[in-house]
Order: C-alpha cells, then sequence, then structure tokens
C-alpha cells in the first residue's frame, strides 16, 4: 500500500490532527458529542475512568480549539452544556472511523486471548 509523502517542514497533517483530538479522553469526548448535545456530568457518567479536573481540562482545550460549544444556561445552579461546533463537525468521519477500527481491533484482541 502506498501512501503520499508529505514534506512536513511546514508542519505534519497527522501530528497537527492528533494535537487536537490525541489523548485518552478528546476522542472519547468527541464520539459522545457527535450524537448528542450533553451536560457535564452526564458526559462523566459516560466515562467513569476520567477525573473531573481531566474532563473540565479536556473540555477547556476542546472548546479553545473550537470544535466543541460551551453553552451556559442562567439558572441556580447553572446547567452546562456541551455540543459540538461545525468546525468540530468535520472530525466526524475520522472519529467514526476510529469508532469502527476500534471495534474490530477489539475483538480481534478477545479472539486471541
Amino acid at each position: 500500500m502506498s501512501h503520499t509523502v508529505y514534506d512536513c517542514s511546514e508542519g505534519c497533517p497527522v501530528e497537527a490532527t492528533l494535537a487536537l483530538i490525541g489523548g485518552k479522553w478528546k476522542g472519547v469526548i468527541l464520539f459522545h458529542l457527535l450524537s448528542d448535545t450533553i451536560r457535564f456530568n452526564e458526559l462523566r457518567r459516560l466515562m467513569p475512568g476520567v477525573t473531573q479536573r481531566m474532563l473540565t481540562k479536556q473540555l477547556r482545550e476542546l472548546e479553545a480549539d473550537q470544535l466543541i460549544v460551551r453553552k451556559v444556561y442562567p439558572e441556580v445552579p447553572p446547567r452546562v452544556e456541551y455540543s459540538m461546533a461545525d468546525y468540530g463537525l468535520t472530525l466526524a468521519p475520522i472519529i467514526t472511523a476510529l469508532q469502527k477500527w476500534g471495534t474490530e481491533h477489539l475483538k480481534k484482541v478477545k479472539q486471541e486471548a
């Protein structure tokens, strides 16, 4: 299989993508937000292994990179919802492909065990 060789003197496109969605939780957050607008505590329930501090950090970074939108409702207590930004939605095919590949990988690992 051949692939295009990039001149990375101006920056590697794969590295640039992974800088935005890499790490343990960003891809998972984006995957969950692809299907719906989700409140902070609901995201925590969907990802039981993440700490509140780490989830907050990852959400802030995704928001700063304009991949997600944070909406605060003026209520007491405040209600905060997260959703995909238009720019973040351009990652949908990548996130979906990662999910599909991961599903197949987990099947393979289970069969080999």
